[in-house]
């Protein structure tokens, strides 16, 4: 829109305030472009501050007087930096996920664009002569031999590339050069485009996999979901669409659900592609991060490959949306912005229109429910790729067995059988630390986190006590706090204590143990997975971050420790996330050409949930608890959000939700279509110091839903008496 004495822009600001703010544009900016385009970033007064903000809307109208409105500052911008599909998932996201817009759109990009930090320059530096070089003889620069040679170089050819002129030249040379009128830079596209997008040759798909290619469709918006096996070529799938893509000049956005499988992931995608990929994840630099967002802007990479907040990434040609391990919780940011990149990227591709897919051995009831509402295109993968089998599953009766630091007897010896036939063990126990709690013998006193309603997990390593849920730590008393005994023991099994007692027992083979103490070491992960790749025999123990997405050939024996642990949670999802674990971590065995086996070990080898998923699979698992959940409205079939209150008060949290739920029932009674349930404490109830507690609102309209929480919020805007938020779809409790 070009710009009047009456142009207005409606800025989003980094603000908790649920609203744009109108401001004026002036001719005394220093800058102003020629047309105004909503996605342009600006420097506007709010308060006492300067903050950059960005342009939602242009009008010339609002409800605010004119001598009230401030102006802009200045603009940071010529050109729009988000587009206005995405600007249109930003405000759908600020809606459903009851998060303020400024903070939505400032939570997602990178930090330097925040700080209004100007987009780098891609483009390649280029020198040529002037037209006053062009009319300038030799003979003028006799007097100074290496401008005359430099003026020589540029005579010759048009367009020379920087770098070029730099490996003969000083920049002083080319400086002087260009002072005198001679030379100027020009600045070319780097648009980078390669005879033959593929490195190699591709393996034929197998026939099942070619029927699930043959049914993608390409060209316009649709949701397919892969639903395979593990080890089934999923990933062959998702290449296979993008080279589709990449030929028709598109690009493709791939999420992952974990930063640890990006080195894999990124190797794999390099091995068959020849064209510019850029890796975003909050484990890169602030200016490699910028860098990566410019590239995709401007079109010049073709393949983006990130963590949850790559889905807000903007592309200049938009072609196609993978999202790899669908169902993992991961893709739900749990505090700030609550919002789901699943879903998001399911809105995105729709606002797009281009297709997306969704991939996983072990989908999501919510994306199961749906394809039965045939809103996605379910596509199956039965067989696993090339020669591999599916592993052979046996379970583990604990309470037969003898135990030796929470390993069965049968256990062990099937561990040592298999590293005797020179093949890798993969051991899965979800608790790191040395132990789970540190316990007097004389008196039951179990050391706690001052801070959390939670134990304390010991840690050999650097000896002390640490919480997982905080952080909090502490040294490990000498004597009971409680009775003075000296009694003190370490109880339970955590991956730090097995992988002492694994050493101990299998004292020849090497131990590679993997969660997140490990992983704090840089390049940890990727050392652990090039040792298991060179074939040795060798014990990978480790937590959830080994079950996800990784290609172990030389593994033919899966251990899960304990199979129980999710069996008695309150949590209403604790059943699928077993399923969905045991299942992952089950398929990283015997993808290689030996068989692969599973054990699994449980005192409760018997319980229905775990024999139909053993005996039957993840699908007729899942379609059981879909079943349940149908039966006592549960999610995917019926809609639920929390309104979340934490204070240092139990009483002041539960006082907030009280009102909230007054407030609520004002806007709407309960009633069965739309009912309030609580205030309750939160599964963990005090954490960080803080008393959690949350308000249930649940519907099965989903319309209903959001049209009570937005006038919910708005309500409770101004209430700061304690930190609250809305977690609409929640994972966690």
């Amino acid at each position: 829109m070009p710009v009047s004495p009456k142009t207005i822009v409606r800025v989003a600001v980094p603000s908790p305030l649920r609203r744009l703010f109108d401001y004026k544009v002036k001719d005394s900016c220093a800058f102003v472009p020629n047309s105004l385009v909503a996605g342009m970033r600006v420097s506007v007064p709010f308060g006492r501050r300067q903050i950059i903000g960005i342009i939602i809307e242009i009008t010339n109208h609002s409800d605010i007087a004119p001598e009230k409105l401030k102006d802009v500052t200045d603009f940071v911008d010529d050109q729009p930096i988000l587009s206005g599909r995405l600007l249109k998932l930003f405000k759908w996201a600020s809606s459903y996920y009851q998060f303020p817009i400024g903070e939505t759109l400032f939570h997602s990009l990178p930090i330097l664009i925040r700080n209004g930090e100007p987009l780098p320059e891609l483009r390649e530096r280029y020198w040529t002569l002037s037209q006053k070089g062009i009319d300038a003889g030799e003979e003028l620069l006799v007097s100074t031999p290496r401008q005359c040679s430099l003026f020589k170089l540029l005579k010759s050819k048009i367009n020379i590339k920087e770098s070029f002129i730099l490996e003969q030249f000083s920049r002083s040379i080319l400086s002087k050069l260009e002072e005198r009128g001679y030379a100027q830079l020009q600045y070319i596209e780097n648009e980078r485009v390669a005879d033959d997008i593929l490195v190699g040759n591709p393996r034929k798909p197998n026939q099942e996999q070619q029927i699930v290619l043959d049914a993608i469709t390409l060209n316009d918006f649709n949701c397919w979901l892969i639903d395979g096996i593990t080890g089934s070529g999923k990933t062959e799938i998702y290449l296979k669409c993008i080279e589709k893509i990449l030929l028709l000049g598109k690009q493709a956005l791939v999420l992952i659900p974990e930063i640890n499988l990006t080195p894999q992931t990124e190797r794999r995608f390099n091995s068959r592609f020849n064209v510019p990929i850029v890796v975003l994840h909050s484990g890169i630099t602030k200016k490699q991060r910028l860098q990566g967002w410019a590239k995709s802007l401007s079109g010049e990479v073709k393949i983006i490959l990130g963590t949850r907040s790559a889905v807000f990434t903007p592309m200049k040609k938009p072609g196609l949306i993978v999202v790899d391990e669908e169902h993992d919780s991961s893709y739900k940011q749990q505090d700030g912005f609550r919002y789901s990149a699943r879903d998001l990227s399911v809105m995105r591709a729709q606002y797009e229109d281009i297709p997306i897919l969704l991939g996983s051995a072990t989908p999501s009831l919510e994306s199961l429910r749906n394809c039965d509402e045939q809103r996605y295109r379910h596509l199956m993968l039965t067989k696993r790729a090339g020669s591999a089998a599916v592993p052979k599953w046996q379970t583990i009766d604990m309470r037969q067995e003898k135990i030796e630091s929470g390993f069965a007897e049968t256990t062990l010896s099937s561990m040592a059988d298999t590293l005797d036939r020179s093949e890798q063990v993969l051991v899965f126990l979800n608790r790191r630390g040395f132990a789970p709690v540190m316990l007097c013998k004389q008196c039951g006193w179990a050391a706690e986190c001052k801070y959390c309603d939670s134990k304390m997990t010991l840690h050999r390593s650097c000896n002390q006590l640490i919480c997982h849920h905080c952080g909090a730590r502490s040294n490990p008393p000498i004597d009971c706090p409680a009775c003075g005994s000296g009694q003190l023991i370490a109880s339970g099994e955590g991956t730090e204590r097995s992988e002492l007692m694994l050493q101990d027992r299998f004292r020849k083979t090497q131990i590679l143990r993997v969660d997140r103490d490990t992983t704090k070491k840089r390049g940890h992960m990727l050392e652990v997975i090039q040792t298991a790749q060179k074939g040795d025999p060798c014990i990978l123990l480790g937590t959830q971050m080994l079950a996800k997405g990784h290609h172990f050939q030389h593994v033919t024996l899966v251990v899960i420790v304990d199979a129980d642990a999710s069996l008695l949670s309150p949590d209403f999802r604790s059943t699928e996330r077993m399923g969905q674990l045991l299942t992952q971590v089950a398929g990283r065995s015997g993808r290689g050409k030996l068989p692969g086996n599973v054990l699994v070990q449980s005192y409760q080898p018997h319980h229905p949930v775990l024999q139909i998923l053993l005996e039957k699979g993840y699908g007729p698992f899942a379609r059981q608890l879909l079943a349940h959940r149908r039966e006592v409205d549960l999610p995917p079939y019926q809609y639920l959000a929390l309104v979340r209150a934490e204070s240092k008060l139990a009483s002041r949290a539960e006082r907030f939700l009280l009102l909230a739920k007054a407030t609520a029932d004002s806007i709407r009674k309960s009633s069965r279509a739309l009912y309030y349930t609580g205030p309750l404490p939160a599964l963990l109830e005090r954490r960080s110091g803080r008393y959690r507690y949350i308000l249930r609102i649940e519907s099965k309209n989903r319309k209903l839903l959001n049209s009570v929480l937005d006038k919910l919020a708005r309500n409770l805007e101004s209430d700061h008496s304690v930190r609250w938020c809305i977690d609409v779809d929640p994972q966690e409790f």
